[in-house]
């Protein structure tokens, strides 16, 4: 793996680099390599921009290239910013976060007539191409241990669990997460999908053997999208159903307070009819008459919730 610029000052023998990787590069690091390799570098605003006219262009044979990147903080995925900077002699790699697949990318010495600048980059887009296909794997598994969160362990149970709301709601916080880690991932997909191509035209330089391997991350890439397709409709289907266990659950509480309030009726008006202050009530004189109204109450509250049961509401 070539030396960084940003890792330590340039010693003499620094010039025969081939590779200078920038993690949020200063002023002095941009002047250093701008100086080294007569090659202009962008900036942060200029690799942030979404016009494909801003992210791919050409000039003199030198390709400068920006690419959306995911990178983990804190075991959540976010997005960044990446630029590639290509010429016969040099790539200049621009990040602007932190990322394991620069960190950790090591590659074998280039073939014959194959500039070692063009073997990096491919190399680099490969990797990239597979930790992408690992962060869907991963993902995979997730949705996978929310979907049995979400259906198995409710087979066979009438009933919500007192925490069920609780729980559906984290599970919908989760897949919210989720689906905003998948855009980041898709995101990055879209941007080598976009440099693979355009950097094996616009370099007629890069030798037939990256242009070929070039072609091999296109379709890699292309399986990645049809999976994230794939993923963004689980992840649709998972949040409808959990939205949809939640409104049931809600709808099971009011259920049980209109139960409750319509077995309430019936004995409240027993009540109020025998609690009004007539001096001539017949079942006041009757020797069971307290006892006949507590039967009558109790009767006219259990009824309602027997009959319900029998209509199978309950």
């Amino acid at each position: 793996m070539p030396p960084r610029a940003a890792a330590e000052p340039a010693p003499a023998d620094f010039t025969d680099a081939v590779w200078f990787d920038l993690e949020n590069p200063t002023a002095e690091e941009y002047a250093l390599v701008t100086r080294l390799t007569g090659n202009s570098l962008p900036h942060y605003d200029d690799l942030a921009e979404i016009e494909n006219s801003a992210r791919l262009s050409v000039e003199d044979d030198v390709l400068t290239l920006s690419l959306p990147v995911v990178t983990r903080v804190k075991g959540v995925l976010e997005d960044g910013v990446c630029g590639f900077v290509l010429s016969p002699k040099h790539l200049i790699t621009l990040r602007f976060a932190p990322s394991a697949v620069f960190a950790q990318f090591t590659s074998p010495p280039p073939p014959e007539n194959v500039p070692p600048s063009a073997h990096l980059f491919a190399g680099l887009l490969e990797a990239i191409s597979d930790k992408l296909a690992d962060a869907l794997e991963k993902l995979r598994t997730e949705l996978n241990d929310l979907s049995h969160q979400i259906f198995h362990h409710r087979m066979g149970s009438r009933t919500p669990s007192r925490n069920a709301e609780r729980e559906l709601q984290a599970i919908l916080v989760k897949l919210g997460l989720d689906y905003d880690s998948l855009s980041y991932l898709r995101d990055c997909q879209l941007g080598i999908a976009r440099i693979a191509p355009y950097a094996s035209v616009a370099a007629p330089w890069l030798g037939k053997p990256v242009r070929e391997r070039l072609k091999s991350v296109q379709k890699d890439v292309s399986s990645l999208n049809e999976f994230s397709t794939h993923l963004t409709d689980k992840i649709q289907f998972l949040m409808d159903a959990t939205l949809g266990f939640i409104n049931i659950a809600q709808n099971s509480l009011i259920k049980v307070l209109t139960i409750v309030s319509i077995m309430g009726i019936p004995p409240t008006l027993i009540a109020g009819i025998y609690g009004m202050n007539f001096k001539i009530i017949p079942e006041l004189s009757w020797t069971y008459g307290y006892a006949y109204a507590w039967a009558l109450m109790i009767i006219s509250a259990v009824a309602p919730l027997i009959w319900f049961r029998k209509r199978g509401w309950i």
